[in-house]
């Protein structure tokens, strides 16, 4: 029985063929980091900028080409490639810089598509205009880092930004014809289930095609890991998870249900270091407690 839009059935059906990203980093920085409107980050963001699995180094195309490599053993004879900038905040920077970073790895042999991970107050009719164009050629997935409607969170986190910002990105980029992803997590500090279940509402108020629903993690070097936090339990976290799916809309795609960090940086829960193991044990949560995507979304 189909409990809720898998990724991998999207992407095989789009493309009709099995799909990878490909995890690089542009080189950028974010406006919560360099003092333009904040410092020290969001509390919860690695040194890498969430990018602790993407490759490094200043040519697009040789990150690409090594992150294929790295793969390469587990992969089928026919497959295909997302290019995935995913470190820190992917359109912060001038559009000509952006151009030539996106046009690279469009331009490299086995990309089918593009997704940029960014934030929502660094969207704007420019860089929506460059995404808009490449669009055109390839597939481009824009990802935004909403993680809570809760603003008082928002704050405590130090995202910096306001939820208008969000809506107003996500109206840009569907004007212009772009998919938009939306990040959220599930178990920051303070957060009842009735918050929780809100930031499910507010994005499926909101014209998005896919969500990736992500555990809150600590790791070394975050200021979260200064503040002594506790994470959630396993099955608290399978509990909030499944009331999420139910009452989430029905036709996103879910393109992540938890999150998996650096193990030689995970601080808690030690738990989420198995993610094969807690995808799993999630599946069987959602079978014996009959849990299907949508299935109370008002």
């Amino acid at each position: 029985m189909k409990r809720f839009n898998a990724l991998n059935d999207y992407l095989k059906t789009r493309f009709g063929k099995k799909m990878y990203k490909l995890a690089v980093d542009g080189g950028f920085s974010c406006p919560n980091r360099d003092g333009t409107k904040g410092t020290g980050s969001c509390i919860f963001c690695s040194v890498s900028g969430s990018g602790d699995f993407a490759e490094h180094g200043e040519d697009i195309k040789v990150q690409l080409e090594n992150a294929r490599k790295r793969i390469e053993n587990k992969l089928p004879p026919d497959c295909g490639f997302i290019a995935y900038f995913q470190s820190f905040t992917n359109t912060y920077a001038p559009v000509e810089i952006l151009r030539s970073l996106f046009e690279s790895a469009l331009d490299t042999e086995g990309i089918d598509a593009l997704s940029v991970a960014t934030r929502p107050d660094c969207i704007n009719e420019e860089n929506v205009r460059l995404l808009s164009e490449l669009n055109a050629k390839k597939p481009v997935f824009v990802e935004l880092g909403l993680q809570t409607s809760n603003e008082d969170t928002a704050r405590y986190i130090n995202r910096c930004y306001p939820n208008s910002d969000f809506t107003k990105a996500v109206r840009l980029l569907r004007e212009n014809g772009l998919e938009v992803i939306v990040h959220m997590i599930i178990g920051l500090p303070g957060e009842t289930e009735n918050d929780i279940l809100n930031t499910v509402k507010f994005i499926s108020s909101h014209d998005v095609q896919g969500v990736k629903l992500q555990l809150l993690h600590v790791l070394k070097s975050t200021r979260l890991a200064e503040t002594g936090f506790t994470p959630l339990e396993k099955d608290e976290y399978y509990e909030l998870l499944g009331k999420c799916l139910e009452h989430l809309r029905p036709d996103i795609i879910i393109h992540r249900l938890t999150g998996d960090g650096d193990k030689r940086q995970l601080i808690a829960p030690l738990w989420s270091g198995d993610k094969h193991r807690v995808l799993n044990g999630f599946m069987r949560y959602m079978d014996e407690h009959d849990i299907i995507q949508g299935s109370k979304y008002r």
